[in-house]
């Protein structure tokens, strides 16, 4: 993956905060899979400027938004309801920076990279996040 899928993350960490409780962004990370999502990030320009003026940009940026907010309110709504979350994210965040995420995406087999970002967001915190027993 080209760089300029991490520069489009590195741009946009404050606004991922800002947009994290984005009804829209939630509805449109539930579909887009991890392939579209790195093809769709390897066409954004590496100039951060340029990259935050394109629609893709912001666009995926809402993508892995909705993803992180779709999974901590599964995790809200498991503890809520007496169960054991499939993950326990720290209240201080998921640490998710934008150089892992795009390396995680890319380190999929390609078979793999048919799922949702949703799902890949949720198996990796999972995985390093796991609940104590």
């Amino acid at each position: 993956m080209p760089r300029s899928v991490h520069v489009l993350f590195a741009a946009s960490l404050g606004a991922l905060t800002l947009l994290a409780s984005a009804p829209l962004a939630q509805a449109q990370s539930s579909d887009m899979t991890v392939q579209q999502f790195l093809t769709i990030g390897h066409d954004i320009p590496r100039n951060r400027a340029v990259a935050m003026m394109r629609p893709d940009t912001r666009r995926l940026i809402r993508v892995v938004t909705g993803a992180v907010s779709t999974v901590k309110a599964e995790q809200a709504s498991a503890v809520s309801a007496g169960r054991t979350p499939a993950h326990c994210i720290p209240a201080s965040g998921t640490g998710i920076t934008p150089e892992a995420l795009v390396a995680r995406f890319e380190a999929m087999p390609e078979s793999r990279r048919r799922i949702t970002v949703t799902q890949a967001v949720r198996d990796w915190m999972a995985e390093r996040y796991p609940c104590r027993a």
